[in-house]
């Protein structure tokens, strides 16, 4: 259960390896969460992340998940929640893809969509099942604000985000009065390894930011949170710029 500062004790993180998932993880594990899941591909990554978790003096266990295996996803994460109560599920994983290799090659678009959007739906799902049937709990979905209105530079990312976005949404509804909270979290750029070599966008964050503007919407039970928070209000804007004013953008 959750301490009186509204702090998890126990989280399993999607996406074992994520940036964001870690300083998240970091930045709880620094208060008062003891027991922390790291849910990814087997990797070295994935074992020194866990590592670095344990120095700091939570009980850390990985277990190997694979978005683009919906079908195990069940066995695998149900096992997590036969070991007792998560309080939080971070759903941290997804790809970026590359936009100009991902348009002429549909395999590759089709991968994107199948990790953002596909595999999120299914984890998703079988988290969301978990956590009503011990009764408490919340699943915070790093979601993109990619995902507010498709872009030329990057649509195929951006759709995949939009689907999540809204499953999210809806399962958050779904889930309303269950004692189950579903928090989305629209970033935006974010400096990691992932956008590594990319041109930065105006306010643009660092995972540290993101976990920090978790934490406060945990506090404060937040269905939606923008991070940097301005972002909100220009994307309020961009949604209601004409198309063919939007297309001529420089985003």
């Amino acid at each position: 259960m959750k301490d009186a500062f509204g702090t998890p004790q126990s989280l399993l993180v999607l996406g074992g390896t994520s940036e964001i998932g870690l300083a998240t993880a970091r930045r709880l594990v620094a208060r008062r969460t003891r027991t922390v899941w790291l849910a990814g591909r087997p990797s070295p990554a994935l074992e020194e992340a866990a590592s670095g978790l344990r120095d700091m003096g939570a009980d850390v266990r990985t277990v190997a998940f694979d978005a683009l295996d919906p079908e195990a996803h069940e066995e695998s994460l149900g096992k997590i929640f036969a070991e007792g109560d998560i309080d939080m599920v971070l759903l941290a994983f997804g790809i970026l893809g590359d936009q100009a290799r991902d348009e002429d090659d549909p395999l590759s678009a089709v991968r994107v969509a199948q990790t953002n959007y596909t595999g999120a739906v299914s984890a998703g799902l079988v988290c969301a099942r978990a956590l009503q049937s011990q009764g408490h709990g919340s699943l915070v979905v790093l979601s993109s604000v990619a995902g507010e209105r498709a872009r030329r530079s990057n649509f195929i990312y951006g759709s995949s985000k939009a689907g999540l976005d809204a499953f999210s949404q809806g399962l958050g509804d779904a889930l309303y009065g269950t004692g189950v909270h579903v928090m989305v979290v629209r970033p935006g750029f974010v400096r990691s390894k992932m956008t590594a070599g990319l041109e930065e966008a105006p306010m643009a964050t660092t995972p540290e930011a993101v976990a920090e503007a978790i934490e406060t919407g945990l506090r404060r039970r937040s269905e939606t949170v923008w991070v940097p928070g301005a972002l909100r209000v220009v994307m309020s804007a961009l949604r209601h710029v004409p198309r063919q004013v939007f297309r001529r953008l420089p985003l």
